[in-house]
């Protein structure tokens, strides 16, 4: 235990200004999505930005595809979240239904794989078993993020638990305390989410 905290510790030292940036802008992202503040996008996008470039030096290039399709899916989302009729969203937070969670899983099976056989066979990468999970588990989440799903926290609370120690192996220790930031975070969006439901479901009656 000791050796790991001084490992962490030394981490944060040798920790670039990059690296720096991106943490705190992905966690004020986090932040926003959570409070369904559009501002989540443009400030996702500075941190994901930074991210390809990051995981690309470091070897995890299933996390540096997942980064570039944050910040594509993050354009779109952008458009969508600002949608209005009479000066109200039209995108409302609702819960997935059987169908919902069978596309859900088709979809991050297929990521999964997918990635897996691009990693295992085309790059150095050392964990493309981790790299793909994970990537595949972000991909459906960010998906299901744009369409205002509830259960997009779902995926990223299990995409945090594996990154953690994930980013921590690749001596990415300021990022391995972001996800943990975010497993905390993710879990507090879905309950904030889930009492929303509740809320526009009360209105409604």
């Amino acid at each position: 235990m000791q050796e790991i905290v001084q490992q962490f510790i030394e981490g944060l030292k040798s920790t670039s200004w990059l690296e720096f940036i991106a943490v705190i802008t992905g966690i004020a992202s986090v932040v926003f999505s959570r409070k369904e503040n559009i501002l989540v996008f443009p400030v996702g996008i500075i941190s994901t930005g930074i991210y390809i470039y990051l995981y690309l030096i470091h070897g995890l290039y299933g996390d540096a595809s997942v980064n570039f399709y944050y910040t594509v899916m993050s354009v779109i989302g952008w458009i969508m979240w600002a949608r209005k009729k009479n000066g109200n969203t039209t995108l409302l937070i609702t819960s997935s239904n059987k169908k919902d969670w069978q596309y859900t899983i088709l979809f991050f099976a297929v990521c999964w794989i997918i990635l897996f056989v691009v990693l295992r066979n085309f790059t150095d990468s050392t964990v493309p078993q981790a790299d793909s999970f994970t990537s595949a588990a972000a991909f459906t989440g960010m998906w299901l993020m744009n369409k205002k799903k509830l259960e997009n926290w779902i995926w990223w609370i299990i995409t945090d638990i594996v990154s953690i120690p994930l980013n921590f192996y690749k001596h990415l220790v300021f990022t391995s305390f972001q996800y943990t930031v975010f497993l905390v975070l993710a879990t507090m969006g879905y309950l904030t989410w889930r009492e929303k439901i509740k809320t526009q479901k009360a209105g409604m009656l």
